[in-house]
């Protein structure tokens, strides 16, 4: 059984229930027809267009719209509040009575899909660029975990949509490539002989057809564009992130060396007062200023090896200085710029 709302030309709706074997009869086609293996397809068949476009099953002909397997998709507020209006050319952007019906209804469609999708980014564009602004702060010493996750789920749908819009494109794109599908597309021609001697007589609904669909393909580009940007900006902001927490992590390293250093230089002068402390007599003990002279010599030679240490730390991580450019080099260079061109040394 098909669960059914038929829109017919004035708008009218009607919903009921039929049999599979019914509607193929009704319609003329054939069960493989309905099956809509594809989530996004747009087929003639029998003067008849079958369109899916994800959750969206519905069938064109010259005077109804049906819309089938509608109920628990969440698109009973638009087939109900706007399809009926469009259908019937109540909205200003759709009103077209002078070409014939399933122009309105495939213009209907392809408008409630790139609106979805406008609508997806939408959803997620905002919520990107609020947390990578927060996680590209050169402040930041360390990536908020819970930040990370909800950008890898936006991520996640950012490229769901993405896909959905390249599969949308291609299925335009199937169809503007060729042009006895855009003249299949034109049903009421082929069935009505007035509409068929009106397309004679000067209007090509095959390229009224083709314009919709060019159309509705410019805007999906569009949001391809967007996407892209989105993503693009979120590869480099990636990056920035890297770079600063990999100069916060150098930072704290070269602090933790310089330590190291100097726990390093206390300690090989530490072993003079070990010595000391060995309670082993001599003469030194008995001489009150032993004691101030061994630990100014023990903290002196310290600070000595420590700024030693420093300085050799500091001569091999600052960055070399790039050669200097000869002369004649120079010379040839602004030659060059000046519009002259001059052969260099031999």
């Amino acid at each position: 059984m098909y669960l059914e709302m038929k829109f017919d030309e004035d708008g009218n709706v009607t919903t009921f229930e039929k049999k599979k074997m019914e509607l193929y009869h009704e319609l003329s086609l054939q069960a493989r027809d309905l099956r809509f293996q594809h989530l996004t397809s747009i087929t003639a068949r029998n003067n008849n267009i079958i369109i899916r476009m994800e959750a969206l099953k519905a069938v064109v002909t010259p005077n109804s719209l049906l819309v089938l397997d509608f109920r628990g998709l969440g698109l009973e507020r638009w087939l109900v509040l706007e399809l009926a209006p469009q259908l019937n050319g109540d909205h200003g952007a759709l009103a077209t009575h002078s070409l014939p019906f399933e122009f309105r209804a495939l213009e209907a469609i392809l408008q409630h899909r790139v609106n979805t999708l406008q609508a997806r980014l939408n959803e997620v564009h905002p919520v990107i660029l609020d947390i990578l602004e927060s996680l590209v702060d050169p402040k930041l010493l360390s990536a908020d975990r819970s930040k990370l996750h909800i950008l890898l789920q936006n991520s996640k749908n950012l490229s769901e949509l993405e896909t959905d819009i390249k599969v949308f494109k291609d299925s335009l794109l199937k169809i503007l490539d060729e042009e006895e599908m855009i003249e299949e597309l034109c049903v009421t021609k082929w069935t009505d002989p007035r509409v068929f001697e009106e397309s004679s007589l000067g209007i090509d609904h095959a390229e009224e057809m083709e314009l919709l669909l060019e159309n509705y393909f410019m805007q999906a580009e569009e949001l391809g564009n967007t996407t892209r940007e989105l993503k693009g900006l979120i590869d480099d902001s990636e990056s920035v992130i890297f770079i600063n927490l990999d100069s916060h992590r150098n930072v704290m390293m070269r602090l933790n060396l310089q330590l190291t250093m100097g726990t390093f230089s206390l300690s090989l002068f530490g072993l003079m007062g070990v010595a000391f402390g060995m309670n082993l007599e001599s003469t030194f003990e008995e001489d009150p200023k032993v004691f101030w002279l061994v630990t100014g010599f023990m903290f002196l030679g310290s600070g000595l090896i420590w700024r030693r240490l420093l300085s050799f730390l500091g001569r091999h991580l600052e960055p070399t200085i790039p050669p200097q450019i000869p002369t004649v080099w120079k010379r040839n260079q602004i030659n060059s710029k000046g519009g002259e061109v001059k052969s260099g040394l031999r």
